[in-house]
C-alpha cells in the first residue's frame, strides 16, 4: 500500500490555502496535515507536523517563502519545498530553485497540476508549471549566479536597507554569520560599498516588484 503523503499548505490569504487543500482532498495518497497562514508558523511546528511536501507561498508577512525554504532544509533537508506564487518571472524563478525548492507554481495552474507538481517533486525532480517553464531563461555566465542562496536572501534584506542585527533575527541567525556573509557578497561581486550593493540589486532585479521579501 502506497504510504500517504503529508503535505502542508503555508499561504497568508486563507481562501487560497483553503481551496488548495480542498483540491488535495480529491486525492487518497495524500494529507494535509496543516494549514498556516505564515513561514514563522510553520517553522515552529515542522517537526511537529513532519511535512513530505510543503506548497509556499513566495510573498508573506514578516519572513518570505525563499527564507522559509533555506530554514527548512536546514532543519529537515529531504522536505521537497513547491513555490506558490503569482510572478513568472525569470528572476523570481531562479531564486527560488537556487534556494532550495523542488517546484514552482502559479496560482492559476489547472487544479490537477497541484498534485502533479507533489508526484514530480516526491520523485526527486524539479516540477515548473507550464507558464514558469515559459519564463524561465537559461543560466547565463553573470556574476550573480556565484552568489549561494543564502547569500542572495541577506543581499536582497541589506539592499532593503536592513542592518546585521535585523537580518540576523529574521533568517535565526548570528549577527557574526550576517557579516561574514556580507563581506563575501561584496568580495564576489567586487563591490565596497552597501550603497553598492543596492544598486547592483536594482540593476540585476533582486528589488524586483515591490521590494517585499522575496
Amino acid at each position: 500500500m502506497t504510504p500517504t503523503l503529508r503535505i502542508v499548505i503555508v499561504d497568508d490569504h486563507p481562501m487560497v490555502a483553503e481551496g488548495i487543500q480542498s483540491i488535495l482532498e480529491n486525492y487518497d495518497d495524500v494529507e494535509v496535515v496543516g494549514t498556516l497562514p505564515g513561514a514563522r508558523a510553520m517553522i515552529d511546528q515542522l517537526h511537529t507536523l513532519n511535512p513530505d511536501v510543503i506548497l509556499m507561498d513566495l510573498n508573506m508577512p514578516e519572513m518570505g517563502g525563499l527564507s522559509a525554504t533555506e530554514i527548512v532544509l536546514e532543519q529537515r533537508p529531504g522536505t521537497r519545498i513547491v513555490i506558490l506564487s503569482m510572478h513568472d518571472s525569470p528572476e523570481y524563478i531562479s531564486s527560488a530553485l537556487n534556494h532550495g525548492a523542488m517546484g514552482y507554481l502559479l496560482k492559476d495552474v489547472p487544479t490537477d497540476e497541484i498534485k502533479l507538481a507533489i508526484d514530480t517533486v516526491m520523485r526527486g525532480e524539479r516540477y515548473l508549471c507550464t507558464g514558469a517553464q515559459g519564463s524561465l531563461t537559461p543560466k547565463g555566465g553573470g556574476v550573480r549566479e556565484t552568489l549561494t542562496g543564502r547569500e542572495q536572501t541577506i543581499l536582497l534584506q541589506l539592499a532593503q536597507g536592513q542592518s546585521n542585527k535585523e537580518v540576523a533575527l529574521a533568517l535565526d541567525i548570528s549577527v557574526r554569520t550576517v557579516e561574514t556573509h556580507r563581506k563575501n557578497i561584496k568580495r564576489k561581486l567586487g563591490i565596497s560599498s552597501t550603497a553598492g550593493l543596492t544598486r547592483y540589486a536594482l540593476e540585476h532585479g533582486v528589488l524586483q516588484g515591490t521590494g517585499v521579501d522575496l
